[in-house]
């Protein structure tokens, strides 16, 4: 898969290699050039000096035949218009932003060309309620400009679903379990798998079906 990176700032350089060991192809964009100096070279990563938010520089560093375009500078602005030209201009089919500033999240959607934005902030804060988490869902990320979610619950011992198997919940369409964590071994969902108390439930869904989903594996009084 070819990936193209921009900013080459600490997060840029690590993504880089980090991705490249899995086998992609990267380039990355970086318009400081006393940085670019300082970086390692490497066979499967290509360092380009540019401005990524000049449509003729991503032009000219192909951005029409890369799979991914990651907006990475510590610039919410710079990412925004990144974002939107790897969309609008080159129509890259993933775009992945860097949210620096949280007051600033409801500006990354696909308006401005975001498919996934990322915001350590709002990543911190789940993890942080995810550690008391029984009974109730915590959003981990949000998709299609959160019309889709991935959320995690782990169920109490009050929980309507125990006892059940997935088929037995009746799950609407736009809803998957898509693994279940137990004595913290991951499993992979069948239709006859029983829920059991203290089971951890990770679920992708449309987000007009998370009132459902709480009705299902939560119960009426937690709503």
């Amino acid at each position: 898969m070819k990936v193209a990176i921009c900013g080459a700032g600490n997060v840029g350089t690590f993504l880089a290699f980090d991705l490249v060991d899995t086998g992609h192809k990267i380039k990355v964009l970086e318009k400081n050039p006393e940085l670019l100096k300082k970086m390692p070279q490497h066979e499967s990563i290509e360092w380009i000096e540019a401005d990524a938010c000049e449509v003729s520089l991503l032009q000219k560093a192909g951005f029409q035949e890369v799979d991914v375009v990651v907006a990475a500078t510590g610039d919410d602005e710079d990412n925004l218009v990144i974002s939107l030209l790897s969309k609008q201009e080159f129509g890259v089919p993933r775009v992945i932003a860097r949210v620096n500033h949280p007051e600033n999240m409801w500006l990354f959607n696909e308006t401005w060309g975001v498919d996934v934005s990322v915001s350590t902030p709002h990543l911190l804060s789940a993890l942080v309620e995810e550690a008391f988490s029984v009974g109730s869902l915590v959003q981990l990320l949000q998709f299609n400009n959160g019309q889709t979610e991935l959320v995690e619950v782990t169920l109490a011992d009050d929980s309507p679903a125990l006892g059940s198997t997935i088929e037995d919940l009746e799950l609407p369409r736009d809803v998957a379990i898509v693994a279940i964590t137990r004595d913290s071994h991951i499993n992979s969902p069948r239709s006859s798998s029983m829920l059991l108390e203290g089971d951890s439930l990770l679920i992708l869904l449309k987000s007009e079906n998370r009132q459902i989903l709480k009705e299902i594996l939560i119960g009426e009084a937690k709503i």
